[in-house]
This record gives C-alpha cells, sequence and structure tokens, in this order.
C-alpha cells in the first residue's frame, strides 16, 4: 500500500529516497521541507517533491517522516517532531551517527515510532539536483537499536529499505558509530587533510594540479563534500574519530620512520600489509 511521506532535508540523501520511493510507487504523495526556500522550489521542479508544506503540516500530513537533515539539526528536530506526529507515523533518520540521536529522545513517549537509520551511500555532491535514482541499490542500510522501537515500525522500515534495493543489516548504535567512524568518518577527514595539504602547497608552486592524476583525484574527492553535513558529524562523533585518527598517525609516522631510514624492508612489508585490504574489499 502506498504511504504518504515526508521527507524533511531536501539534498542528495532525501532526494534520491523520493525519487526511488515514488518510481517504485511506494510512495503515493511525497511532501517536502527544507530550510532553505531554494532548495524547496528545485525538489518541485526536479519532480522531487509533490508539494511543499510548513513542518507542523508536513509530520501531521505523514505515514512516514524521514529526517534527512544534518546530524546536529535532526538531533533538535526529531523531539519536536515525534511530538507532532499520529500514533501511526513512523519517523526515521538517515543520519551517519546514531548514539546522539537516539539519546535525545530516549525517554520521549512516542519513542517506539521512531527507527534509526543510516543508508551506507552518498556522493560528494549535495542539494536537491545531486538526487538521482540508483543511489541506494544493492548498498548497505542500517537500523540501530531495533529493540527499542515497536516491531511494526521496524517492519515497514525495512519494507521502505527493501524498496531501495538495499541491503539491511541491524546494530547496536555505538558499535555503529565505531565502525563507521573507521569506514567512513576517518576516509573524510584524510581526504580534507591531504586537500588542505596540496592547497597549501600550490599557493607557491602553481603546476602542481597540471599533474595531478587519477590516484590524487579519487584520494580527495571526499574533501568537496559539504562542510555543512560533515561538520556535525565529526563533532557528534568525536570519540570514536579522535582514538581512529591516532592510530591512523601513528601508521602514518611508522611510514615516514621507515622513509627517513632508508629502511627499504620495512617500507616494503608496510606497503604489502596494505595490500591485503583488496582481499577485504572484494568480498
Amino acid at each position: 500500500m502506498s504511504k504518504n511521506i515526508t521527507i524533511i532535508g531536501l539534498g542528495l540523501i532525501g532526494g534520491s529516497i523520493a525519487l526511488d520511493l515514488k518510481k517504485v510507487g511506494f510512495a503515493k504523495q511525497i511532501t517536502g521541507v527544507d530550510q532553505s526556500k531554494e532548495h524547496e522550489n528545485e525538489a518541485l521542479e526536479l519532480g522531487i517533491t509533490d508539494k511543499i508544506e510548513s513542518l507542523k503540516n508536513a509530520v501531521m500530513l505523514a505515514d512516514i517522516v524521514i529526517l534527512a537533515t544534518p546530524v546536529n539539526v535532526s538531533i533538535a528536530l526529531l523531539p519536536k517532531i515525534l511530538d507532532l506526529i499520529n500514533p501511526n507515523t513512523v519517523v526515521m533518520d538517515v543520519g551517519s551517527t546514531k548514539t546522539s540521536i537516539i539519546e535525545a529522545v530516549k525517554d520521549h513517549p512516542k519513542r517506539k515510532s521512531f527507527v534509526p537509520t543510516h543508508p551506507m551511500a552518498g556522493t560528494e555532491y549535495s542539494g536537491p539536483s545531486a538526487a538521482f535514482h540508483g543511489l541506494f541499490k544493492d548498498r548497505v542500510g542500517i537500523i540501530c537499536n531495533s529493540e527499542e522501537s515497536s516491531p511494526t515500525a521496524v517492519q515497514l522500515i525495512s519494507e521502505l529499505y527493501f524498496h531501495l534495493g538495499s541491503r539491511l543489516i541491524l546494530m547496536n548504535a555505538e558499535s555503529h558509530d565505531e565502525h563507521v567512524g573507521y569506514v567512513s568518518h576517518l576516509s573524510h577527514a584524510i581526504s580534507y587533510a591531504l586537500a588542505v595539504t596540496v592547497l597549501e602547497k600550490e599557493q607557491n608552486d602553481a603546476a602542481i594540479f597540471n599533474l595531478a592524476a587519477g590516484g590524487f583525484s579519487s584520494t580527495v574527492r571526499l574533501a568537496k563534500s559539504s562542510v555543512d553535513m560533515w561538520l556535525p558529524i565529526f563533532e557528534e562523533n568525536s570519540k570514536y574519530v579522535l582514538p581512529i585518527l591516532d592510530l591512523y598517525l601513528e601508521n602514518l609516522n611508522k611510514f615516514k620512520s621507515y622513509l627517513e631510514n632508508k629502511d627499504s624492508q620495512k617500507l616494503f612489508d608496510f606497503i604489502k600489509t596494505a595490500n591485503a585490504i583488496k582481499d577485504k574489499l572484494q568480498k
């Protein structure tokens, strides 16, 4: 049965969800909300949303509310949304950190209507024009602390992810935040640092970008990602990001010391150890 779906936050993730759910018929009507009027108008023009409403009206119209704002905004908005929903409405978020948002509503009387989720998909682009069909196909969708949500709510959001073409897994929120820190947040931090390093060097060496090849472009690609999205992620997940950064810097310093000491064998062994990542990524 098709659902009335409200999406709060009409960027890459929210917009791509809307496009896919409309395409497969899971969404009867998509109502959009965004703090940017420009994004609201663009989402209407692109056919991402069918209508734009105030937050209050959009929530009260919905069978499912999808919170697709930056994580700090979602944490602030979620209690207000739960205050407004009808008894049968289910709310989900798509944020990259889960512990803080779950903590924010742990005592809310409508907590069981909320399903914390995280689709492991994205690009470095943002805004409604970045949305596209198939972003979530064959990607992992995560539901956290499912036992704290009603079985009916979890089932409905599981169906939503099925229609997006995602493979669902269940995780504890703290475990999620730690592991995503390794596979996503660290990658972004490294990419930002590399971009800043090269931009600083480029001030004295204008030819540097003429020499940039595929390896540089792929490594620094994530540095194009929106500061509005990623600053809150780093701040919310600093408990796990900081130890991961320490471990990364420890290994980077090992690499540096092997090079300084002209220790070819240790450098060889280090690179060969790193090569094993290809086997992990092929699983």
